[in-house]
């Protein structure tokens, strides 16, 4: 499964942007995320729907509705993630041929993917928010403040 670029680099970075920009009380928008991403925001809402069916996002309604992390980041391997995104990816793949193909470039593919499958399944959403940090990036206060004097 060495990934089509596009979609997995999109399916990563919106679950990226909504774990960094919400918490348990607040949630971002469709509209919010495309800007942040610099994507149509049309074509957001299907990855979107399809990670709130798989469970990975929590889609609320209403006028301060949105999107939020259905489970807390440490808990959402990469592979998870990909999965939803990739499902149904039915893009035609060219079949090589030869010797050459089978015995060395084959065998390669598969180890290759093999190695890429055990990475993603160890690393989740929260590795990605600490190399944001690592990277001087700083969350938004999204946590309203109460005071009470």
């Amino acid at each position: 499964m060495l990934l089509p670029q596009d979609r997995a680099l999109t399916a990563l970075t919106t679950m990226l942007d909504v774990a960094f920009h919400s918490s348990r009380n607040t949630t971002v928008s469709a509209a919010d995320i495309a800007n942040r991403l610099g994507l149509a925001r049309r074509g957001m809402e299907p990855l979107l729907q399809a990670l709130s069916r798989a469970g990975l996002l929590e889609s609320v309604r209403g006028p301060r509705g949105g999107y939020r992390l259905a489970k807390p980041a440490r808990d959402i391997p990469l592979h998870e993630i990909l999965s939803v995104a990739l499902a149904g990816d039915e893009t035609a793949k060219k079949s090589l041929g030869g010797a050459l193909f089978e015995h060395v470039m084959l065998p390669l593919w598969q180890e290759l993917n093999q190695m890429l499958q055990q990475e993603l399944k160890r690393l989740t959403l929260d590795d990605l928010l600490k190399r944001a940090a690592a990277a001087g990036l700083q969350r938004p206060a999204i946590e309203p403040l109460d005071f009470v004097i």
